[in-house]
């Protein structure tokens, strides 16, 4: 095995997210900074919205109830 070829690794690696939240993981950087985590994501707060672009949303809808009839 070759020597000298694997990242070194921080088993403190320290993450800042955008909205201020920040935590330790295991990585090969020793910062990183990231743009949404689990404390503002909102697929895990629970605030998730659907985006109704031209009415797609109420189509599909519409398709799965019929569907389901």
């Amino acid at each position: 095995m070759k020597k000298n070829i694997h990242p070194q690794y921080f088993s403190e690696a320290r993450v800042h997210c955008a909205c201020g939240n920040t935590f330790t993981v295991g990585s090969t950087q020793e910062f990183i900074e990231v743009e949404i985590c689990s404390k503002c994501h909102p697929f895990y707060t629970g605030k998730t919205r659907i985006l109704d672009t031209m009415g797609r949303v109420e189509k599909f809808r519409k398709r799965l109830a019929k569907k389901r009839k």
